[in-house]
């Protein structure tokens, strides 16, 4: 779930999302299975919420919306990808997902897929099991949306260059970087203090401990690393803060959610005021990558735009060969520009939402 963490002071926190599971109990069949989990959603939809959306999306997203909305409001058809962490996954791993219907998410068409990138995913929904955190043991795989690897992707780390995440909890991003290249320095930022303990969690799950010297984790105000570290970084993935529309749309207090609709516009200014950092942050030539997990234009195009109407010093990067080369697992939006994407989730490929733009400095 995406929670505020440069938001913080701005925002109140965002709510749980839910996760269904049947209950157990006497056999029933797949229709009546289907039937009263339905039944189960649909109470536990926030209207206020979905009216906004439809509201909004049926505007901006026109006649996709209707099977964005089937997905988001129905859990039980995500999907979720299995990463593979190169640092201690055996091949036994590898059989056992292709023998449970998963096979590779991303081909060699891409422009940019180093072969240490291992991310698997399956047709239907289903979860693999995931792994607890062990103190000294590495987790062999990290279970995440498909379309979240898509900005790291797009960002095209190369050994020795020094990268910024910043904003990087709960540290998926983070880990996938690292099983595409070693960098000469990874900062990991995270303002939010509880959600930077699960960052440092996940880096010590995921990256032996000789590769720490490496990785700075750091609990900064993103606004402010443009200031602090100017011209410093090759490479700048900013995750931001946003109205994450599949969570929102399970916020279980309803008081909660009307204002956090009401506060929704906030997100964009602070949005705005990252990228900015993070363009400060670049050094001459280097490139960056904005993504969030919502559909908003507001919060998505609007934003980049704001950034390249206002900024002299960088220009977009066309990125359409991303989407062309994934076209047959991802959904894309078809009203965006060419340093843009956005995924949108449909049944079979309940990717998404995510939203990436790409930036290079001049």
């Amino acid at each position: 779930m995406r929670l505020p963490h440069a938001a913080a002071r701005l925002l109140p926190p965002l709510p749980t999302g839910i996760a269904l599971r049947p209950r157990r109990g006497a056999a029933q069949t797949p229709e009546q299975l289907e039937n009263k989990t339905k039944g189960k959603l649909q109470k536990q939809t926030c209207q206020v919420v979905l009216d906004h959306f439809e509201k909004q999306y049926s505007t901006e997203l026109g006649d996709a919306w209707s099977s964005v909305r089937e997905v988001l409001t129905y859990p039980l058809c995500w999907q979720h990808a299995v990463l593979l962490n190169k640092f201690s996954h055996t091949a036994d791993l590898e059989d056992t997902l292709c023998a449970q219907g998963y096979h590779p998410a991303f081909r060699g068409t891409l422009p940019y897929l180093p072969r240490s990138l291992k991310c698997y995913v399956s047709r239907t929904p289903r979860r693999f099991p995931s792994q607890k955190h062990q103190a000294g043991k590495l987790k062999e795989y990290y279970l995440l949306n498909a379309a979240s690897v898509l900005p790291v992707l797009a960002l095209e780390v190369k050994d020795g260059e020094d990268v910024l995440d910043l904003c990087a909890a709960p540290g998926g991003k983070s880990v996938a970087i690292l099983q595409c290249a070693s960098p000469g320095e990874l900062h990991c930022n995270e303002y939010d203090e509880l959600r930077s303990r699960w960052l440092k969690q996940t880096m010590e799950s995921f990256i032996p401990r000789p590769l720490f010297n490496l990785i700075t984790v750091s609990i900064l105000d993103g606004r402010q690393i443009g200031e602090l570290k100017p011209e410093f970084y090759d490479k700048v993935l900013v995750d931001a803060p946003c109205s994450n529309d599949k969570s929102w749309l399970f916020s279980s207090d309803i008081q909660q959610a009307t204002l956090r609709l009401l506060q929704r516009k906030e997100l964009s200014v602070l949005q705005f005021q990252l990228l900015r950092s993070a363009i400060k942050a670049l050094r001459p030539g280097g490139s960056l990558v904005y993504s969030t997990c919502t559909l908003s234009k507001a919060e998505n195009s609007d934003v980049i735009n704001l950034v390249l109407n206002s900024c002299t010093n960088v220009i977009p990067v066309d990125i359409s060969e991303i989407a062309q080369a994934v076209s047959q697992q991802f959904t894309f939006h078809s009203d965006t520009q060419q340093h843009e994407l956005l995924v949108l989730p449909e049944k079979g490929r309940a990717w998404g939402p995510m939203y990436i733009a790409k930036l290079k400095k001049v």
